[in-house]
């Protein structure tokens, strides 16, 4: 019997889905192209949203890119079929990061009952609670993260201090450089524009008290109507890492990355991600120390867990922006 493929509505909606993703600063780097005669999927970066000051390698494009394939995959496995990755198909042009192919449901991927967290998982920066996350709820997602092939290390107290430590340094050099602001400040507040980028109102408050490491993308920039707050004392900090820290590395960890997202969204966590210490070489190094954190993969992310309030979507960018249809083909 010849094999169905995957009809243009069904794709539209499954890359619907996939640019729900995280990815840094809201950039949303990618595109994809699909071809409904060879039933194949292309995710492209997008090179027009990269960050030479801040993501020089495109280390973070890429997992950015990787936890919008993640998200492809769960949608597409919700709607009852089965997909087929390979990964950096093409060594000569490595703005392809990856291509998918749509077969009918033949088991195995049982990454569907993820889809309802898509739409709810949002970044927060927002004080949590104090409450201490289970640790069968911790052991859960290192298994979400495990089964993307990468690890997650939840850290103990003297590790959040020295990681609250590298947070600062990184800071103060986002401080004294100019070039970097002004990276930062094209894709937030108010020059994110209205279909990506972080806009003020997603900024959180102001630190007033507490440890937790969140973000600051106001850099100094006055935002009208912002309020201060006390995050928590005791903020529960993990990394997401790969034994490796190659290109297809960092896919693996973007798909670790929203997989690890989209169960703790249904576990009735709250979360946020700090990448602001990993772009500096440095400091990423650090964090990989034996005496700071692990010295048994390479950190890709941070991530701050808790219980805290609802927050809004940030933009996204349309399907017709980011998704282009091989001409003739049919509907």
């Amino acid at each position: 019997m010849p094999t169905r493929h995957a009809d243009v509505t069904s794709v539209t909606a499954w890359v619907d889905d996939a640019g729900k993703a995280p990815s840094m600063h809201n950039a949303q780097p990618w595109k994809f192209r699909y071809a409904p005669t060879m039933n194949v999927l292309q995710l492209r970066m997008d090179t027009t949203r990269s960050m030479p000051r801040t993501d020089p390698s495109d280390r973070g494009m890429h997992i950015s890119c990787g936890a919008a394939l993640f998200n492809l995959r769960v949608a597409v496995a919700q709607a009852g079929w089965s997909t087929g990755i390979q990964l950096l198909p093409d060594p000569a042009d490595p703005t392809l990061v990856a291509t998918a192919v749509f077969t009918e449901y033949e088991g195995g991927d049982t990454v569907s009952s993820l889809y309802p967290a898509i739409d709810r998982r949002h970044s927060s920066r927002e004080p949590f609670t104090d409450e201490s996350v289970p640790d069968a709820v911790l052991d859960g997602l290192k298994g979400a993260a495990r089964s993307e092939g990468a690890s997650m290390s939840v850290l103990g107290d003297w590790q959040v201090d020295a990681v609250i430590e590298l947070i600062r340094e990184a800071e103060q050099d986002e401080t004294l450089s100019p070039e970097v602001r002004a990276e930062i400040a094209r894709w937030t507040g108010s020059g994110a524009g209205t279909s990506a980028g972080i806009p003020a109102y997603a900024f959180g408050p102001r630190h007033h008290g507490g440890r937790a490491p969140v973000r600051d993308f106001a850099v100094g920039r006055p935002v009208p109507d912002r309020s201060s707050a006390v995050f928590e004392q005791s903020p529960c900090l993990a990394v997401l890492g790969t034994s490796e820290d190659r290109p297809q590395d960092w896919l693996l960890a973007g798909q670790a990355l929203e997989r690890v997202l989209l169960q703790a969204t249904l576990d009735g966590l709250s979360t946020s991600l700090n990448s602001q210490a990993l772009e500096h070489d440095e400091l990423r190094w650090l964090l990989r120390d034996p005496h700071s954190v692990s010295a048994s993969a390479f950190p890709q992310m941070l991530l701050r867990l808790g219980y805290g309030p609802a927050v809004p979507a940030t933009p996204r960018r349309s399907v017709s922006d980011v998704l282009e249809i091989e001409p003739g083909a049919p509907l």
